[in-house]
């Protein structure tokens, strides 16, 4: 049925043409299984769509029916669910049961379907903050975590060591990790061990009071700083509101990319995704991306709560396109696993297993952006990004099935110009060039320049107790290495604490008090005191 824009529909008749359903019907969609937030027993859920948003229900015999937001937009998830895909696995798990029951015996284990695409590394729980949101501190939690320089060196040959694919991205955490004195030695040992990207994930406090961390931690191998940046207003981010302009002088100076992290509350930020975004784009020459994170929605909360603070990634998206005026849509945002065409083709041509990103559709989505002038151009603009990816995928299935890679790839540098309006690519940019040096060259320096010319925009859901699906979990391919030798999947590392984060922590920490008597500083000494500036953040 195709019904004409001028024509007056009721809602019920909207939903209708643009779901297939009456008002209130329900479609499923598929059976899961998901966590009793109270018992944490594992048990049957079903995703099911109604009045174009997906839902999550589940039923514990205890504690009674829990129905929670899911995705906010059927129509969203219909699109990304095309790019379902089945990830490699991993070769060589930690956990040795033949038959292992996931959440329970997470590590990684042999039916996780995921190699590691980045690791955390907690390297403290010490935090100079107290943000009300946040999954953990010192203070809290009554032990401090700190694993030693040895520890930290064998979570990273254990990442190393995975396969078929070595992990080589890590993410160094905390609490704080800028509270490590040794952080610079941190820094080195990932390089040593053969990590090839360091990423530091920061409040960016130590960045700003101390105008020469930036270039040490650039020298020692950090790549990218992962900053906090909930907001450009006080109310909105008050951890580091007033340091912003610091931290991205000293980054400037020190040549390190920031990627801004919001973490996004319903009612509380979400009024603002538009204006982090032109602020990034304000600072392009050193912000490289944004990822916004709608909110984990830890520990018990009521229905009536979560409903306040619940968003999700087709909201954020929704949230854009209106506060950007329709210059970043929902249309150039694609889920991330669709670049599964991309390290398919490379895996054809080279014959060995290659990183790829096949997490859950639902985990996460991306786009990219250009500047021209004024002006931002999203890369799907002006790039045929399905029929680009469907023919990648042609072409290594010719490859796959015999045809030789000389035959292939001498028509690819022509064939990929097709996919590209050269009217409407920016100016300067030749994308057909780079994708050719990335494709068939494999000179990733030409990634580098695509990057420093674009701006990334993601978003990632992280999981919690109402939410959790075990098909999400099994996908992950965000992943905490550990000092006993595992590598446990994000939502269950922090959304079952008692089970991973909150026991292993205890169990390599020491108590405050013992921390305390060890180094002769108080806890509390670590909280940042602000001189409050004369002016504000400009945004």
């Amino acid at each position: 049925m195709v019904v004409p824009i001028s024509t007056e529909l009721t809602v019920e008749e909207r939903v209708k043409v643009d779901t297939g359903r009456e008002v209130g019907a329900e479609e499923l969609l598929r059976k899961t299984q998901s966590l009793c937030p109270e018992c944490l027993k594992l048990i049957p859920a079903e995703i099911y769509a109604k009045e174009d948003k997906v839902w999550i229900r589940k039923q514990c015999p205890d504690h009674g029916e829990v129905v929670d937001l899911y995705w906010g937009s059927y129509s969203m998830y219909q699109r990304a669910q095309k790019y379902e895909r089945r990830g490699k696995g991993i070769e060589n798990p930690k956990i040795s049961k033949a038959h292992p029951v996931c959440p329970v015996d997470c590590g990684l284990c042999n039916i996780h379907l995921t190699h590691t695409a980045l690791a955390n590394i907690v390297v403290t729980n010490r935090c100079d903050l107290t943000c009300w949101y946040c999954f953990f501190f010192a203070e809290k939690a009554g032990y401090v975590y700190e694993p030693t320089l040895d520890q930290i060196r064998e979570m990273a040959r254990a990442l190393r060591n995975e396969r078929p694919v070595p992990a080589n991205a890590v993410q160094l955490t905390g609490g704080e990790p800028c509270l490590r004195e040794d952080l610079v030695d941190i820094i080195r040992i990932c390089k040593e061990e053969g990590i090839d990207h360091v990423q530091l994930n920061t409040d960016g406090i130590r960045l700003a009071t101390d105008p020469h961390l930036a270039s040490k931690v650039r020298k020692a191998g950090v790549n990218t700083v992962y900053l906090s940046f909930d907001g450009v207003t006080p109310k909105t981010n008050p951890k580091n509101h007033w340091e912003i302009p610091a931290i991205l002088d000293n980054c400037r100076k020190a040549g390190l990319g920031i990627v801004f992290v919001p973490t996004v509350l319903k009612t509380v930020n979400d009024h603002e995704v538009g204006a982090i975004i032109r602020h990034a784009v304000k600072n392009i020459d050193v912000v490289r991306g944004v990822n916004f994170q709608p909110v984990s929605l830890v520990g018990r909360m009521t229905e009536r709560e979560r409903a306040q603070y619940r968003i999700t990634i087709p909201d954020v998206i929704q949230r854009i396109e209106e506060q950007m005026d329709g210059e970043i849509g929902s249309e150039d945002f694609y889920t991330v696993p669709c670049v599964t065409a991309v390290s398919d083709f490379v895996e054809a041509i080279t014959k060995k297993p290659k990183y790829e990103l096949a997490i859950h559709f639902a985990c996460g989505a991306a786009t990219y952006v250009f500047k021209e002038g004024d002006r931002l151009i999203p890369l799907p603009r002006f790039v045929d990004v399905e029929g680009l990816f469907e023919y990648l995928r042609e072409k290594a299935e010719e490859m796959r099935a015999g045809k030789s890679k000389y035959l292939v790839l001498p028509k690819m540098l022509f064939k990929l110009g097709s996919f590209i309006d050269k009217e409407k690519q920016p100016k300067g940019l030749n994308l057909a060039k780079i994708l050719f040096q990335i494709f068939l060259k494999h000179d990733y320096r030409a990634l580098g320049v695509f990057h420093h010319r674009s701006l990334f925009i993601g978003l990632m859901h992280f999981q919690d107790l109402y939410n959790w699906d075990i098909e999400r979990v099994m996908k992950c391919d965000i992943h905490y290495a550990v000092p006993d030798g595992r590598i446990i999947p994000f939502c269950t590392f922090n959304v079952i604490p008692q089970w991973y984060r909150d026991k292993i922590q205890r169990e390599y920490g020491i108590p405050v008090e013992e921390w305390e008597k060890k180094t002769g500083r108080r806890l509390r000494d670590d909280l940042y005191k602000r001189k409050m500036p004369s002016a504000p953040m400009e945004s």
